[in-house]
């Protein structure tokens, strides 16, 4: 991890000029050809480690551009201009996690597709069944009727629509069969 330094303050007054050029030095930073130097000597390793971060070559090119740019404005904190490359590293890793985050929080805010919607056609058409069915029902015997709409459309058990009814457990299945085959053949019958 690189050692930044604060911004350097100002020089107390009782330190001769003479005496502070080594400090002088070191508070500097790294300087723009350095980091230049750095950065064009290392594009290809920044470029390799933010492609193993992120998947797509343009973001790994951003990233390592923008991470330049930013060790740029900030040399003069960077203490041991030997320690540039670390520098450029560590931005490198940031900006990637970051743009990562981005990317997720994006996919979470994007809208949810838009269920399947039956066509016209096909609402028209459930429409026209199940009035066909609504018709064949009408036309059974009331005890089968009464079994199936309870048995399917009320979603009862069989023992439950033989006590509603006041039927035997028998009746219901009894009606429950001969009325299904009853739908069954009204509902093939041609129209």
């Amino acid at each position: 991890m690189p050692v930044i330094a604060p911004m350097p303050a100002a020089r107390p007054a009782s330190v001769p000029a003479q005496a502070s050029g080594a400090d002088d030095a070191m508070a500097a930073g790294t300087t723009v050809d350095h980091l230049t130097e750095t950065y064009r000597a290392h594009y290809r390793s920044l470029l390799g480690l933010a492609a193993l971060l992120l998947d797509d070559t343009a973001s790994c090119e951003d990233v390592v551009q923008e991470a330049f740019i930013r060790v740029h404005s900030a040399r003069k904190r960077v203490r041991d201009p030997e320690k540039t490359l670390a520098y450029l590293r560590q931005t490198v890793v940031n900006l990637s996690r970051s743009t990562l985050r981005r990317r997720i929080l994006g996919l979470k805010l994007l809208t949810k597709p838009m269920p399947d919607m039956a066509s016209a056609e096909e609402g028209a058409y459930d429409l026209l069944e199940r009035d066909a069915l609504k018709k064949a029902l009408r036309g059974l015997q009331r005890r089968q009727r009464e079994v199936l709409v309870l048995r399917y459309f009320a979603d009862m058990t069989e023992a439950q629509v033989a006590e509603a009814l006041g039927i035997s457990l028998g009746s219901v299945k009894a009606y429950g069969s001969r009325g299904i085959a009853a739908l069954r053949v009204a509902m093939e019958a041609p129209v």
